[in-house]
């Protein structure tokens, strides 16, 4: 059998697909880390640049006298994970604390910025990163509608009802799209429930988990 007739019997073999198989995923699987290599930082810089724009827009503009970015501390959220606290200080002193939620949408996690000030009012809440449909569930950016705004000053004990509407609640809900939005008030209210439970230690001058 000359080179000719081998080679056409090699690519008729069971062996041939699944050998050109490994190899396109080898290199597919080379190229998707190299991408995420190369990409990696400056996705890293966005996510930072919208956490520090977020931070400035849950806390009012005289709250704190520092960089409220450069004050974490690291706690425990309600999942069990390790939760990143900003805290914001005047004259030395914490008065209100920024941390991030997740809200499981219709589309998938939604990430949520909300501040807390000494008393357990909501100073703001922002939507960080979300893939809800567009010209439904994204009215949770404040971007596109005020909605998000509407859980400023709100807190546990003010006779707030937490849901939507639809549900009893005094939230609106979107038309088309209530998941979003019913996912978003549990999300603020279950972050609510553990400022509660760990308010001692977020206003705990020294950095200290419990």
């Amino acid at each position: 059998m000359d080179i000719t007739a081998r080679r056409a019997a090699w690519f008729t073999t069971v062996w041939y697909p699944m050998v050109a198989l490994g190899c396109v995923t080898l290199i597919a699987g080379a190229a998707l880390a190299l991408a995420h290599r190369i990409t990696a930082p400056a996705i890293l810089a966005v996510e930072t640049r919208t956490l520090i724009a977020s931070l400035t827009q849950v806390l009012p503009s005289d709250v704190a006298d520092h960089d409220v970015f450069s004050d974490p501390v690291e706690l425990t959220n309600s999942s069990g994970q390790t939760l990143t606290v900003y805290r914001a200080r005047h004259e030395g002193e914490i008065v209100a604390v920024v941390f991030q939620q997740v809200a499981q949408g219709y589309a998938g996690p939604i990430d949520l910025v909300m501040g807390v000030d000494h008393a357990g009012q909501i100073t703001g809440v922002r939507v960080t990163r979300h893939s809800e449909t567009p010209g439904l569930g994204d009215k949770i950016e404040i971007r596109r509608d005020p909605w998000i705004t509407s859980f400023k000053g709100r807190s546990l004990d003010d006779g707030t009802r937490w849901a939507v509407k639809p549900d009893g609640g005094d939230f609106d809900a979107f038309s088309g799209a209530t998941i979003t939005p019913r996912a978003v008030v549990a999300a603020v209210k279950d972050g609510l429930h553990w400022f509660e439970q760990q308010q001692t230690h977020l206003f705990t001058t020294e950095d200290q988990t419990p």
